[in-house]
């Protein structure tokens, strides 16, 4: 009963965070930055009271070990929503980040050294032909015409926002493989390591705090939602934070519930999950919020769900030769 229910919060989290993120980015494209912080926010102050007791509780895994990870972390959250302003689509975004095997291989080999077999190469080939035409199926969806606010055209913006999203796929996998180690050497403690770089992230939203309150004005000045026109309290609350509101809430939701698939579930069982619920918010994007997907786009998604399930064993030869550890399936979520 404890996996069926992980397994069901993971989507009901997951799938719902995706919806109140893309009703976020329809309205505000550039509004990454105050989604980021109010999810950092409020996972820190949830992770304070259970994880610490209100700061009785001592950390594990020394501070200074954090360091690094946190800034990675900060990194690949900021990043990844920072996309969102540079004409990237939510389904194009999913099967970009879908494509993270192959960063992981890469970096596998490269900093541990690792050796795969040809069945782990021919699904990342897989994984990556299907992100190129997934890719340039996008690309011919762009008007070429300028951006009237900065003069620059849109698939100018759009190669950008391409190259955000690729510098964000390798530093998670570079992420993922300091996490790895880091649990190795202390034992795992993922909750702790959650609160911890999620609090030591904070400062850093300094840098971004111009664009965080130039959005919070913006959404304190949108309309308020019909669906609470008759509700006396909720008539007035603009719309943009009731989505902000959700978005924070699914996404603990999400994060957590990975949490507990990985202690109930093999992390074969944890990945096919994770690929199955990325497939659905997928599909739910391009079906309710009408975003344009081609035939092309349907070969690009096939190739890279197939290569993924490939990669892990749950399709083809060798299944479950190297299974990959659960902190590495909670790296790809966040």
């Amino acid at each position: 009963m404890g996996a069926a229910s992980a397994i069901l919060f993971v989507f009901i989290g997951c799938c719902s965070n995706v919806v109140f993120l893309e009703l976020l980015v329809k309205d505000e494209p550039a509004c990454g930055n105050i989604i980021t912080f109010f999810q950092f926010l409020f996972i820190a102050v949830e992770g304070f009271i259970s994880v610490t007791n209100f700061g009785k509780n001592k950390n594990v895994i020394p501070i200074k070990e954090y360091l690094i990870l946190v800034f990675m972390f900060f990194t690949v959250n900021v990043t990844n929503n920072m996309a969102f302003g540079f004409k990237i689509s939510m389904p194009l975004h999913i099967i970009f980040r879908s494509g993270g095997l192959i960063a992981s291989l890469i970096m596998g080999v490269l900093v541990l050294g690792r050796k795969y077999t040809t069945t782990k190469y021919a699904s990342v080939l897989m994984i990556t032909l299907g992100t190129i035409i997934c890719t340039l199926a996008s690309a011919e969806n762009l008007d070429e015409h300028e951006d009237p606010e900065g003069g620059v055209s849109s698939f100018t913006t759009w190669l950008m926002g391409i190259g955000i999203l690729t510098f964000a796929l390798f530093m998670s996998a570079r992420m993922g493989i300091f996490q790895e180690l880091l649990f190795t050497k202390y034992g795992k403690h993922p909750k702790e390591a959650l609160f911890y770089i999620h609090l030591m992230s904070l400062p850093g939203f300094i840098l971004t705090g111009g664009s965080i309150v130039d959005h919070a004005s913006r959404f304190a000045k949108s309309e308020p939602l019909l669906f609470f026109i008759d509700i006396p309290i909720l008539s007035v609350l603009p719309r943009l934070w009731v989505f902000l509101a959700g978005n924070v809430a699914t996404q603990y939701l999400c994060v957590s519930s990975v949490f507990r698939l990985t202690s109930e579930c093999s992390s074969l069982t944890v990945t096919l999950v994770l690929t199955l619920r990325k497939f659905a918010s997928l599909v739910f994007s391009i079906i309710y919020f009408q975003n344009p997907f081609t035939f092309y786009h349907w070969v690009g998604t096939f190739l890279v769900f197939a290569g993924t399930l490939l990669f892990t064993g749950v399709i083809g030869p060798g299944a479950s030769a190297e299974q990959k550890k659960p902190s590495e399936e909670h790296d790809k979520e966040e």
